[in-house]
Order: C-alpha cells, then sequence, then structure tokens
C-alpha cells in the first residue's frame, strides 16, 4: 500500500487548525444560538471539506486510504451522535443559556481533540508493538455493542459524577452564569463560575466516548493520521448538528441500535484481522488463520453506510419516531408561547431612569 506524503499530512493538520481557529474566534466572539439556516450551511461546508479530503487521498494515494478515511469518519460521525444525547442533557442539567451553548460546545469539542489525540498516539503504539491487542479491542466493542443493545436510556443520571462532586467541595463555585467566564467575582470574593464544572463535565463524557470509539476506528484503519483526521472531521461538524437537530434527536430512535451493530461487525472484523496477525499457540502449536476472512474496506464502508440509513429511515418512518417528532413540535410550541409572554412582559415592565446627578 503506498505511503501518505508528509507534505500532505502536515498541510492537512495546518489547514484543519486554520478552520478550527476561525471557527473558534466567530464564536467567541459573537455568542448567539445559531439559525436552522447556519447550522446547516457550517455542516454542509464540513460534510463537503469532508468529502473533498477524501478525495485527495484517492488522488495521492489510492482507494484504499479513501475508503478507509470515508468508512471511519462515517463511524465517527456516527458515535458522536451519542455524544449528542448526553450534551442535550448537560446542557439541560446545567440550565446554560442558549446564547453560550455555542461556546461551552466550541471549547468542549477542543478539548476532545486534544484528549483523542492522545488516545490515538497511545493507540497506534500499542498496535504496532502488540498485535494481539486486536483481540482484545474486538471482544471490547463486541461487549460495549451487546451493552448499547441491551440497556435502556436513562435521562435521570447523576450528572455530577464523583470528580464533580469533588470539585465543587474544594473550590468555590457561583450559582450562576457569569457570561462565558470561567472565573468572576462575587460579593468581594473570587470564585469559579458553573461554566467550568460544564466544560470539565462534556471534556470528561468526550473521553468516555473515545474509549469505544478509538478501537471501533482502528479496527478499519492502522493508520494514526487517518484515525486523528476522520476525528477532527467527525467532531468539527458536532456542533452545528447539535442546535440544527435539537429536539428532533429523540425522534432517532433506532440509530442506537444501528451503532451497536457498528461496533459489533468493527469488533468481529477485529478479531478476524488478529487471526490473520498472530500466531495462536492452540492451532497445531502456532500458526496464523489463514482461512478467517478479511472483511475490505470497502465492504466495510458499504456496511456502515448502509446501517445508519436504515437506522433513520426506519426511525423517521416508525410509527414512534413519528409520536416522537409530534411531542417535539408540541414543547417547541410551548417553549414558543413561554418566551413570547416572557418577551411581551419584559416590554410592558415600566422602565427606571437612572439618578439624576447632583
Amino acid at each position: 500500500m503506498p505511503q501518505l506524503p508528509l507534505a500532505f499530512e502536515i498541510g492537512s493538520f495546518v489547514v484543519l487548525g486554520l478552520i478550527l481557529l476561525v471557527d473558534l474566534f466567530l464564536v467567541t466572539k459573537r455568542p448567539h444560538e445559531p439559525s436552522v439556516r447556519e447550522s446547516g450551511l457550517w455542516i454542509g461546508f464540513y460534510v463537503a471539506l469532508a468529502l473533498i479530503f477524501g478525495a485527495l487521498l484517492y488522488v495521492f494515494t489510492d482507494h484504499e486510504f479513501a475508503g478507509q478515511f470515508y468508512a471511519g469518519w462515517v463511524t465517527e460521525y456516527s458515535l458522536s451522535i451519542d455524544n449528542l444525547f448526553v450534551f442535550i442533557i448537560i446542557m439541560a442539567r446545567f440550565s446554560v443559556p442558549r446564547k453560550l451553548q455555542q461556546e461551552v460546545l466550541m471549547f468542549g469539542i477542543v478539548i476532545a481533540l486534544v484528549l483523542r489525540g492522545i488516545f490515538i498516539l497511545l493507540g497506534a503504539y500499542v498496535i504496532q508493538q502488540f498485535s494481539w491487542v486486536f483481540f482484545i479491542f474486538g471482544a471490547f466493542l463486541l461487549y460495549t455493542a451487546y451493552k448499547q443493545a441491551t440497556e435502556k436510556d436513562s435521562e435521570d443520571e447523576d450528572t455530577e459524577n464523583a470528580l464533580i462532586r469533588t470539585v465543587r467541595r474544594f473550590i468555590p463555585v457561583s450559582d450562576t452564569f457569569h457570561g462565558s467566564k470561567l472565573r468572576s467575582t462575587v460579593n468581594g470574593k473570587k470564585v469559579f463560575t458553573p461554566m467550568l464544572i460544564v466544560l470539565v463535565t462534556i471534556g470528561l463524557t468526550d473521553l468516555l466516548f473515545a474509549v469505544d470509539s478509538i478501537p471501533a476506528i482502528f479496527g478499519l484503519t492502522q493508520s494514526a493520521f487517518i484515525v486523528f483526521a476522520a476525528n477532527i472531521f467527525a467532531l468539527m461538524g458536532l456542533r452545528q448538528l447539535y442546535f440544527l437537530l435539537g429536539g428532533m434527536m429523540k425522534r432517532l430512535i433506532y440509530i442506537k441500535h444501528a451503532l451497536s451493530v457498528i461496533l459489533a461487525f468493527i469488533g468481529v472484523k477485529l478479531i478476524l484481522h488478529a487471526m490473520h496477525v498472530n500466531e495462536l499457540p492452540f492451532i497445531n502449536g502456532g500458526q496464523h488463520i489463514t482461512w478467517a476472512p478479511e472483511i475490505p474496506t470497502m465492504v466495510s464502508l458499504a456496511v456502515i453506510v448502509g446501517t445508519v440509513l436504515i437506522a433513520v429511515l426506519a426511525s423517521l418512518l416508525s410509527p414512534q419516531g413519528r409520536a416522537m417528532a409530534a411531542a417535539v413540535k408540541a414543547d417547541q410550541a410551548t417553549t414558543t408561547e413561554e418566551q413570547a409572554a416572557t418577551d411581551a412582559e419584559q416590554l410592558s415592565a415600566p422602565k427606571t431612569s437612572p439618578n439624576p446627578k447632583g
């Protein structure tokens, strides 16, 4: 298989880093709740960017690298939907103002990229040194797929885990947000704001998700560059996807089952690959299992994309999905009415004039 040119790898990270910096600058300069149109345009931009990146991989190498990237990107993007469900719960649980949520998500994505970068480097090193780790990764993904398929959703989880409670116990934290500040002054004392707790919670949450997603994508490619690039592209559109879908996330009732199928498929693929690259002592004194099939990258891509499409269509067309959509619309209508009433009350309130000087 041809190698990726070093200049292409460096240039890719430079361009992606600049795009992230511009995105971060725009978010911090004008905190607001993006409209559906704005979110849709940004998602379209990032999806187009990922498609172009895969095409460039094909030009500079061959279809194998391009297929690995597309399969990894779709897998990471699909798994990131789980992040959205949890992010919605975290934002609601901490009552994060809507206009600050975009900034919170952006910083959370930066934290996630740093943590995942560390995971990817460690994973690549372990795979190079110990090829039998594929057996562990495969078994872990099969177990995760089983848990994903059998566990019931729970929105009543205690968001403030032991670490967060410890943070509150040992450092002073204000009860209200002070814009996007992590630290502020309350009654003459320097205190941290709930923004710090929210960022720590989102960072820890994404770290837990990385435990599942990093082994999954290493089951599709052993290139650390492609793994990290796929994670960058998956996370870059996550913030806009959060605002675009919003409450409609609840309508995708079969997406968790699709993710369990994808994880199980990659788990089997990893175990089959491990049989090829490891000598098993219980097979004729130590041999590779050559009869175990190797699943081609393009087959993996077809299975992953097909599973996601089937789950989305089944969710949208099912009676349960339609009922959930109706409930979401009713909730949105109630929220709109309450906001209109609040705005009318503020407009009708008497305005106070400042005290005259002297």
